[in-house]
């Protein structure tokens, strides 16, 4: 096959899904309703209750989704948890095929997805290290950017399906490049949050009708995603889950981590990440990044 064939021809594409958490089950939907063949397996079966009602086949281990997959998605929560899903006595690399492609689109470490690479490849199995940003709002529109790290020729075979699920979808060099752009990624977003939360309690402090100010700040130079995404949802006190607090300090972690392998100083994030420490010892762990807005809000003495 050629690699132009591969680039168009993935119409009976067998696809595997492990991970259906707040973006995976909206990503894996979109590949079902594409028409592909899709085994999933989740820790928590009940996660993945809607996804077999629509047609998706349910595997009972993570190597029996790679079995019957071509492509293997993987979008779980930690480090550990890609080690243990792709690792493990029953778990991807010890079921896939020579010549299928595993993609882990989770935000993990560098190192792990280099790892993962020289082991997959022993095996003839392509893999690339492809996390994500655009939050639920990104997964539910298939509007996400996609940040690849690994072998050019296994994102071409597996470009159209990573089509379904963004519209931004860059190669960034050789495996573990992918996460290190999403780092860059997290450490924007950290201290811009930061910016969004200290506005609206400054306009609130002000006297100013936050959402009026809203309208002036959106279409300025304030314009963000984070502004335009979230600062409605705290102003109407609306905290779920786009992205987890919990996921967002490990990624804090990482990122802070990198950055004194690196001998690299950057404040900014040291920061955002005591920030959320904070809002996570004040029991709002398993809310979204923007209730960030409720540690400054008790910093501060601001009622809601």
């Amino acid at each position: 096959m050629t690699l132009e064939t591969q680039q168009t021809d993935v119409a009976g594409t067998r696809v595997g899904w492990i991970g259906t958490g707040v973006m995976g089950a909206a990503m894996c939907g979109h590949l079902l309703d594409a028409g592909h063949p899709t085994t999933v397996y989740t820790r928590t079966a009940a996660r993945a209750a809607a996804l077999l009602a629509r047609g998706a086949r349910w595997a009972a281990t993570p190597g029996a989704v790679a079995a019957a997959s071509d492509v293997v998605f993987t979008i779980v929560g930690y480090p550990h948890d890609v080690r243990e899903v792709v690792f493990g006595a029953d778990g991807v690399l010890a079921g896939a095929a020579a010549g299928s492609v595993l993609v882990d689109m989770t935000t993990s470490e560098p190192s792990l997805a280099r790892e993962i690479a020289v082991a997959a490849a022993a095996g003839g199995v392509a893999s690339l290290d492809a996390p994500v940003s655009g939050g639920d709002v990104g997964a539910r529109t298939a509007k996400l950017s996609i940040m690849v790290g690994g072998d050019a020729a296994a994102l071409a075979r597996v470009r159209p399906l990573l089509a379904r699920l963004g519209t931004t979808i860059v190669h960034q060099g050789p495996a573990g490049a992918g996460q290190h752009t999403k780092m860059v990624n997290q450490i924007a977003i950290a201290s811009n949050m930061i910016g969004v939360c200290e506005a609206l309690l400054y306009a609130r402090r002000a006297g100013l009708e936050p959402s009026t100010v809203l309208q002036s700040i959106g279409g300025g130079a304030a314009a963000s995603f984070s502004l335009a995404t979230y600062a409605p949802r705290m102003l109407a006190g609306d905290f779920a889950p786009g992205f987890m607090v919990e996921h967002f300090i490990k990624d804090l972690g990482i990122a802070l981590a990198e950055a004194r392998r690196m001998q690299l100083a950057l404040p900014g994030l040291a920061l955002a990440q005591q920030l959320y420490v904070a809002l996570t010892a004040q029991g709002h762990g398993r809310m979204g990044t923007h209730a960030l807005l409720l540690a400054l809000e008790q910093l501060n003495a601001a009622p809601r």
